[in-house]
């Protein structure tokens, strides 16, 4: 068997599947009807048998178990739901630290560009993918230029989750220490073990992530999203109302003074320099556009906040009544909620602190009092989201390292078991010795996001739908182009100021904080 016609026999589930045992399955060019009467061209199909042969009973009479059983039984609005989940990540605690970084109006400009150049991109993979047939990201770079796509398509995964479940865990090892140090009222200077980030942060991984990731079928995870989305609208609740609590100025804790309240000691130095009146409002104004050295991880950061491309297929997969139209809706909306929350959770945070707003935001909150308990809540709430997110995330990367190096191997639980902990280990490594979250956000960012949301849909697109239908002369392929051309544009900038940033010594430690 060739390797052509080896990605052609390869399960949704990591399974071999040989075209020839089954001859019910036909493989040829068909004309399919959608809910619109329209007929849409579907050529052979790598997933499509697959998929058939998932609810044809096998030889016993008895359907396999199958994680593709799962398939078309979502709702319209728990499609949303999951999208949405999708999209909503640790990003959106480094959002205030990026307006503070651009101000309110360039913010707002940059964040609704990417939102909507997101839903664009959605867009182009749908219709890409709904001439093929074809439900996996790796697969259409596979179609659209054989192996070298595939691989493009599975590294640019690899990396983009890598750099997620590193944010989440970098989470974890800085905020779980506070948790427990304010439960335990322990000293922050102590040299206690069980306040040591990079222990805590090894041993969740080991007790809490690696079991869940090492399940066979990810819908069992399913059941973690709406409790996740649900802690994250509690930190966006808390976030908005702490801004009318605490003051512009304020004093550090201070934990031999306890005879107020530090949310309520007003500072009015810099250093050792006195303000002045004029100085303390200066300080306290929002600004509408701000450009400095920081400026530069903004972009970065936005795109990596609104990356859900390698989970949008597998949603229109499992959507009840599949239609493009009906997914890209579902797209919109979660798109929407989700940069409606963005925008509220980076301006008050922002309004909150203005220029002391720290790349972590619960960070921010720390500093003023580690023991306040709404704060301390809203920390549970975000350790339990992102910790519970992680296997979620993991699974599409052992899924796209299995296309790569893997592709016509049947399902194996050592090597199921060896990729999660190998990629745990390298995980932990990268969230024990990377200087902060800016690192991670900016680097992944300014490579991997630019190619999920702009360059691959886009040229995917270009290769795969047929030049009789849409000549390259096109409008629809002239914008894909530009498209494409946008994304590499983006890519080399971000790069470039990155770079810059890093050997002026400033962005080496994440901006000097």
């Amino acid at each position: 068997m060739d390797q052509a016609q080896s990605e052609m026999n390869i399960l949704a589930n990591g399974k071999s599947y040989n075209l020839g045992d089954d001859v019910d399955v036909p493989m040829k060019t068909s004309l399919d009807d959608d809910q619109n009467g329209t007929q849409t061209v579907r050529f052979d199909d790598p997933d499509g048998g697959m998929e058939n042969e998932e609810f044809l009973p096998g030889a016993d009479g008895k359907k396999p178990v199958r994680f593709t059983d799962f398939e078309g039984k979502t709702s319209f609005g728990m499609s949303v739901f999951n999208l949405g989940n999708a999209i909503m990540g640790s990003g959106i605690l480094g959002l205030a630290y990026a307006m503070a970084n651009t101000g309110i109006l360039l913010f707002l400009f940059l964040l609704t560009a990417v939102a909507a150049l997101s839903s664009y991109s959605i867009h182009l993979l749908l219709k890409s993918s709904g001439i093929v047939g074809i439900r996996a990201y790796e697969q259409l770079g596979f179609r659209a230029f054989g192996t070298p796509g595939k691989m493009a398509a599975g590294i640019a995964i690899t990396l983009q989750n890598i750099g997620a479940m590193s944010s989440y865990l970098y989470i974890v090892k800085s905020e779980l220490p506070l948790v427990i140090q304010a439960f335990l009222k322990a000293d922050p200077n102590a040299d206690l073990w069980y306040l040591n980030g990079n222990y805590l942060v090894i041993m969740v991984s080991a007790s809490v992530i690696l079991p869940l990731a090492l399940m066979k079928q990810l819908g069992y995870l399913g059941y973690t999203s709406g409790f996740s989305l649900s802690c994250m609208v509690f930190f966006l609740t808390a976030v908005i109302y702490k801004k009318f609590q605490i003051p512009c100025h304020f004093e550090e804790f201070n934990s031999l003074n306890t005879t107020a309240p530090p949310s309520l000691n007003v500072s009015n130095h810099v250093g050792d320099h006195l303000l002045t009146r004029e100085e303390e409002d200066a300080l306290c104004a929002p600004r509408m556009f701000t450009l400095n050295s920081q400026t530069a991880y903004t972009i970065p950061i936005l795109a990596f906040a609104f990356v859900c491309h390698p989970e949008v297929l597998p949603i229109y997969t499992e959507l009840r009544n599949p239609t493009k139209k009906k997914m890209q809706k579902v797209s919109n909306i979660s798109i929407f909620v989700m940069y409606t929350m963005y925008f509220l959770a980076a301006l008050f945070g922002y309004l909150t602190f203005y220029g002391n707003v720290e790349p972590e935001l619960l960070h921010t909150y720390s500093r003023i009092d580690p023991y306040d308990t709404l704060i301390l809540c809203v920390r549970v709430a975000v350790l339990t989201a992102v910790t519970l997110t992680v296997p979620i995330v993991l699974f599409p990367v052992r899924r796209a390292i299995q296309q790569m190096l893997f592709p016509t191997k049947a399902f194996s639980w050592l090597r199921h078991i060896a990729i999660a902990l190998v990629l745990l280990i390298l995980i932990n490594m990268l969230v024990i010795f990377a200087p902060n979250i800016l690192g991670i956000f900016g680097i992944i960012g300014a490579t991997s996001a630019p190619c999920l949301i702009f360059i691959f849909p886009a040229v995917f697109y270009i290769r795969i739908v047929p030049k009789e239908s849409e000549p390259m002369s096109s409008l629809p392929k002239i914008l894909a182009a530009c498209f494409a051309a946008l994304g590499v544009s983006f890519m080399i900038m971000s790069l470039t100021f990155i770079i810059i940033d890093w050997t002026s010594g400033s962005g080496s430690a994440g901006g000097g904080h």
